[in-house]
């Protein structure tokens, strides 16, 4: 969710107004991915570097977070959206931290989209966690017995699947230490619209973009043609069809 700043800049307006306009932005974003059939969303909402920002900034956005889970968690429940939150959550305040555990407690039974905000997050702490994570769970293993799997068993999404697509806003590209492990094979998508800006016909534009892809996987594109004639065949009614995870940062 990158841009709100420099939305707020480019139109004479303090960035704490962008930041507003962000959060609103993200009520609209989650109807749109319910709507076109998105199961896992996951949102980059503050990361670990951004506490580097000025106070009142940092103060700003944690005050924006909390009115967010105060406000949408009935909202969210009643929609059938669960939310859950990854990242370090000890450097933030004891009452935003209550309110993260009482709006997955709300919104725990919910499968209809995954809505995931990742908050004091970076993927190189989420993969040096899990590492720890295995060594405790295994202490009597050395490192070279840990696998690709084991690693993933432990990270903070261990059990969401990985990213299909992933959307950068705010023109910059790269993805900033986000889910560096998860998307190893994530489709990157990168738009200069900043993220107040970026709607549902924006987000429609991504997806037709993702559906342009060819995923290999490792494969040839004969390879992959070959296998999606297969499951063709098997069921004609049901062609393959990617409904992309989609991780907007």
């Amino acid at each position: 969710m990158d841009g709100n700043g420099r939305w707020a800049k480019n139109r004479l307006l303090p960035r704490s107004v962008g930041h507003v306009k962000g959060a609103a932005n993200v009520r609209r974003i989650v109807a749109s991915c319910d709507r076109a059939g998105i199961q896992y969303l996951t949102l980059f909402a503050f990361s670990s570097e951004n506490w580097r920002r000025p106070p009142e900034e940092v103060s700003a956005l944690m005050g924006l977070f909390l009115q967010y889970l105060e406000s949408e968690v009935n909202e969210m429940r009643d929609a059938g959206v669960r939310l859950r939150v990854i990242g370090d959550r000890s450097a933030f305040a004891p009452l935003l931290q209550s309110r993260m555990d009482q709006a997955e407690k709300a919104t725990a039974h919910n499968d209809r989209l995954h809505l995931t905000i990742a908050a004091n997050y970076g993927g190189q702490w989420d993969v040096l966690n899990a590492m720890r994570a295995w060594q405790t769970a295994n202490p009597g293993k050395n490192l070279q017995e840990l696998d690709a799997h084991s690693l993933s068993a432990h990270l903070s999404t261990a059990d969401l699947p990985d990213p299909e697509l992933l959307i950068r806003t705010g023109g910059e590209s790269r993805i900033s230490n986000f889910l560096l492990w998860q998307t190893a094979y994530t489709e990157l998508y990168f738009t200069d619209l900043h993220w107040p800006d970026f709607d549902a016909k924006a987000l429609q534009k991504a997806l037709r973009w993702f559906d342009q892809r060819v995923r290999r996987f490792g494969r040839t594109d004969e390879q992959v043609l070959a296998a999606q004639s297969l499951s063709s065949q098997t069921d004609p009614l049901e062609p393959p069809v990617l409904r992309p995870v989609a991780k907007i940062s």
